[in-house]
C-alpha cells in the first residue's frame, strides 16, 4: 500500500487510528496488538505471498535473540547462536536479492545459460538490517527482554516497514510501551498531518513533476551534452524529493500516533564535503553500515592504509545493499573513493583560514554535488555502459541541442535547485527534535499558527490532488 493513495488516506489510517486510540483507554497492550496486525495487513495488501516470509523471519530473529537474552549460554554457544542468527538473516536475503544476480555473473563467465527467477520481497533489506542489529546488540548484552507483540511491532511498524528509516530497538520499542503513548494527542496529531502535507506535496507534485526530464539522459540512445545533464539533474532532484518527501510522510504518520521516528534526511545537498553528505543522506543507513560493518571491521583503529580498504569495503556492500546489479557496486565504490579522498584531503590540507572558510565552504559544496551526481548516473542508468554512455554525453561541450524543450527543461531544473539550495527542510519548519520528542513548539505556543495552518492546507490540498493512480517511490525497490 502506498502512503500516497486515497484508500491509505481515506481509509486505512483512519481507520487504524480510530481503533489504536480506543484500545488504548482499555488495554495498554491491545494497542500494540492492534498495530502490529494493522501493519502486518498494509504490507499484505501488496506483497501478500511474502508476508509469511515476514512472520517467520521475526519469529526466527526473536527465537535467537530470547536465547541470547534470556537463556544461560556459554560464551562459545552465545557465539555460535549470533552467528545461527546473523547467517540466516543474510541467506534469506542473498537468495532473494542476489540469487539472480549471482547466477547471471556465473552466465557471463563461463557462457552457461541458467536461469533464476526470484521475485524481490518488498523491504526486505529493511526489516533484515533492522533484526541483525538487534541480534547483534542482544550478544552484546544491550538488549532488554521484550515481549513478543512489541517486538513484532518493531520489525512491521508499517510507517517504517517498506522503505525505512532503519529504526533501532532502543529508540523505538520503549515508545511502545508507554501507556501514555496510547491516548491521542491534539498536538501531535496536528504537527504529523502537516509534515505529512509536507511530504505528500513532495512526492506527488515535485518528485512525480520533474521525473518526465529524466528520460532527457536516460531513455535517449545518444543524449546531447544538455540532455545529458538536464536528465541527470533531473533525476537527482526527482530522487531528493521523492526520498524526502516518503521520510517526511513517515515521520508525520508516526508522529500522529504519538510516536517519534528517527529523521532520516536533513537537507543533503547543502553538504559541503562527501563525508557531510552521508551524515545527511539515508542517516539510519550511514549510522547502521557505521555501527555494524565498519567498525566491527575495525574502523580507523588499525592504521590509515586499513581505514581507507574499511571505508571502501563499506560502501561497496552498501552499494550492493541497494540493489544486485553493477551499476549499485560502482555507485558505491564511487561513494567509497570520495569518501577516501576526503578523509586524505583533512588529514593532509592544513585547516582553512576563517577569511576564506566561507568560500571554501562554497567550493565544496558545488563540488560535493557534481561528484553526488555523477554517481547517480550510475545509481540509475539500466546498465554500467548505459552510465558511461550518459558520462561521456556529459563531458561532451560540442554536442549541443538547447530547443524549446530543453530550456523549458533548465527553468524547470532552475526552480528546483533553487528550493534545494534556499528553502528550509521539514524538521527545521516544524522544529522536529527527535531526541527529545519535541516538535512544533511555536505552534503549540500559539505563535504563527494562522500562517502555519493556512500554509498546510493549501500544500496538502496541492499534495492530494497530485496523487497518480500508481506512483511507488523509488527506495521501495530496495
Amino acid at each position: 500500500m502506498l502512503f500516497n493513495s486515497y484508500p491509505f488516506i481515506l481509509l486505512f489510517l483512519p481507520l487504524v487510528l480510530t481503533g489504536y486510540f480506543w484500545l488504548g483507554r482499555r488495554s495498554n497492550l491491545a494497542p500494540v496488538i492492534w498495530l502490529a496486525g494493522a501493519s502486518l495487513a498494509f504490507y499484505a495488501v501488496g506483497n501478500w505471498q511474502f508476508a509469511g516470509l515476514l512472520l517467520l523471519s521475526i519469529a526466527f530473529n526473536y527465537g535467537v535473540g530470547h536465547l541470547l537474552i534470556v537463556a544461560k549460554l556459554g560464551r562459545s554457544q552465545r557465539r555460535a547462536a549470533l552467528a545461527l542468527g546473523v547467517a540466516g538473516d543474510l541467506l534469506v536475503l542473498g537468495i532473494f536479492k542476489y540469487a539472480g544476480f549471482g547466477v547471471d555473473n556465473i552466465n557471463a563467465l563461463f557462457g552457461t545459460h541458467a536461469a533464476v527467477h526470484v521475485l524481490l520481497p518488498v523491504g526486505i533489506s529493511f526489516y533484515t538490517f533492522t533484526q541483525i542489529a538487534f541480534l547483534v546488540d542482544a550478544y552484546r548484552g544491550r538488549v532488554a527482554a521484550y515481549a513478543l507483540p512489541h517486538y513484532a511491532l518493531f520489525v512491521t511498524y508499517f510507517p517504517h516497514l517498506i522503505a525505512g528509516p532503519i529504526l533501532h530497538h532502543k529508540d523505538m520499542i520503549p515508545q511502545f510501551e508507554r501507556e501514555e503513548g496510547k491516548h491521542p494527542d491534539a498536538h501531535l496529531i496536528l504537527c504529523g498531518v502537516i509534515i505529512f502535507a509536507i511530504g505528500l506535496f513532495k512526492k506527488t507534485c515535485l518528485a512525480d513533476g520533474i521525473q518526465p526530464l529524466v528520460a532527457l539522459a536516460f531513455e535517449a540512445r545518444s543524449p546531447s551534452f544538455d540532455q545529458a545533464w538536464l536528465g541527470s539533474l533531473a533525476y537527482t532532484f526527482q530522487l531528493y524529493f521523492d526520498f524526502s518527501g516518503y521520510s517526511d510522510m513517515a515521520i508525520g504518520i508516526s508522529l500522529i500516533f504519538g510516536i517519534f521516528l528517527p529523521v532520516n534526511f536533513n537537507s543533503p545537498y547543502k553538504a559541503s564535503s562527501i563525508v557531510e553528505f552521508w551524515r545527511r543522506w539515508h542517516m539510519t543507513l550511514s549510522q547502521f553500515l557505521r555501527d555494524y560493518l565498519y567498525i566491527p571491521l575495525g574502523g580507523n583503529r588499525r592504521g590509515r592504509v586499513l581505514r581507507y580498504v574499511n571505508l571502501m569495503i563499506t560502501m561497496l556492500l552498501g552499494g550492493l545493499w541497494h540493489g544486485a546489479a553493477w551499476t549499485f557496486v560502482v555507485w558505491g565504490g564511487l561513494h567509497g573513493a570520495y569518501l577516501c579522498v576526503n578523509h586524505a584531503f583533512n588529514a593532509l590540507v592544513p585547516t582553512v583560514p576563517s577569511v576564506l572558510a566561507r568560500p571554501a565552504r562554497i567550493a565544496g559544496a558545488a563540488l560535493t554535488f557534481l561528484a553526488v551526481v555523477v554517481a547517480w548516473v550510475f545509481f540509475r542508468a539500466e546498465s554500467v555502459a548505459w552510465a558511461l554512455r550518459v558520462l561521456r554525453a556529459m563531458a561532451d561541450p560540442s554536442n549541443i541541442v538547447f530547443g524549446r524543450d530543453e530550456i523549458a527543461a533548465l527553468l524547470l531544473v532552475s526552480i528546483y535547485a533553487m528550493l534545494v539550495w534556499l528553502a528550509p527542510n521539514t524538521q527545521a519548519i516544524m522544529r522536529y527534535d527527535h531526541g527529545n520528542r519535541r516538535v512544533g513548539e511555536a505552534l503549540r505556543a500559539g505563535r504563527i499558527r494562522p500562517l502555519i495552518l493556512y500554509g498546510a492546507s493549501l500544500v496538502l490540498a496541492f499534495g492530494l490532488l497530485g496523487i497518480q493512480s500508481h506512483s511507488e517511490f523509488i527506495y521501495f525497490r530496495f
